[in-house]
């Protein structure tokens, strides 16, 4: 019997997997019925996705607005809860559409269990995303 990954295990494989544009990949590490939260979204964005499928369809479009290419600066944090860490995270690419710096930091609570993402708080700033050069992944994402 093969033990499930932790939730680090996961947080850094997803960040890979992430960088290599394979958001079907990232989403197969949701279980059936997770929650993804966005505390800070703005108005007009989604606050709270549940299950795979809504994940899924939040992030279908992501690569082809964003590119990311690198995670500089990742710092992982367990905490004393079971299958939950907390990952500080600076994501750099740029905007696709005008080709404009994307720099964005993240603070992200995630919880797994069974190897599967369970519940993710991601907390960011939505004002680099309010920019006009971002308006097509607004509208994509408040699908």
């Amino acid at each position: 019997m093969t033990t499930p990954a932790p939730v680090e295990e996961l947080l850094r494989h997803g960040l890979r997997l992430l960088l290599d544009k394979d958001i079907s990949g990232w989403v197969d590490l949701w279980d059936e019925n997770g929650i993804l939260e966005f505390p800070f979204a703005p108005d007009g964005w989604p606050k709270r996705l549940e299950g795979k499928a809504a994940v899924a369809a939040y992030l279908r479009g992501y690569p082809d607005h964003i590119d990311l290419q690198d995670f500089p600066e990742v710092t992982l944090h367990r905490t004393a809860e079971p299958g939950t860490a907390v990952i500080e995270m600076r994501a750099v690419g740029r905007l696709v559409k005008s080709g404009a710096p994307y720099d964005m930091r993240y603070i992200t609570v995630m919880t797994a269990a069974d190897g599967r993402f369970t519940h993710g708080r991601d907390y960011w700033n939505p004002l680099i995303l309010l920019r006009d050069d971002a308006a097509d992944f607004r509208g994509a994402a408040a699908r």
